[in-house]
């Protein structure tokens, strides 16, 4: 696993349950962004996702992309991690749902039914907003 590409401030903020939207590139260049959960996983981000989802077809023709994630307490502070998604693979015992809907919820994802596809996203530039100004005094660009 890489080395935590953001501050310690950072890092605990984005251990959180916090709501988040990510953002992939249609093929044009125009931005297609969906609510999403999320796990930090220390210079990676964990989504998952239904295999009909815009978002993976998205990502699997185009790895680039964003996630901002919002402070649980209001969206006046928010982290936006930028990157690609480094591997894209089947969840076929729904673990990695589980791991997200245990952080969001506290309980294993409810629906077994359908499978499920996993992206893990390697940050490579962030940027982070509290307020009326920048969160951290170096930002990661």
């Amino acid at each position: 696993m890489p080395k935590t590409p953001v501050p310690a401030e950072l890092d605990e903020f984005l251990r959180q349950p916090n709501p988040a939207v990510i953002a992939t590139l249609r093929q044009a260049g125009s931005p297609h962004t969906a609510a999403t959960w999320y796990l930090w996983e220390a210079g990676r981000v964990l989504v998952n996702m239904d295999p009909s989802r815009r978002r993976l077809a998205l990502l699997r023709r185009d790895p680039r992309a964003s996630i901002t994630i919002l402070g649980g307490d209001g969206w006046h502070r928010h982290v936006t991690l930028e990157g690609r998604a480094i591997s894209i693979e089947s969840d076929p015992d729904l673990e990695d749902i589980d791991r997200l809907a245990r952080h969001y919820t506290g309980k294993a994802f409810g629906t077994r039914t359908r499978p499920r596809v996993s992206a893990r996203i390697e940050v490579e530039s962030f940027h982070a907003w509290a307020g009326t100004g920048a969160w951290v005094t170096a930002v990661g660009r």
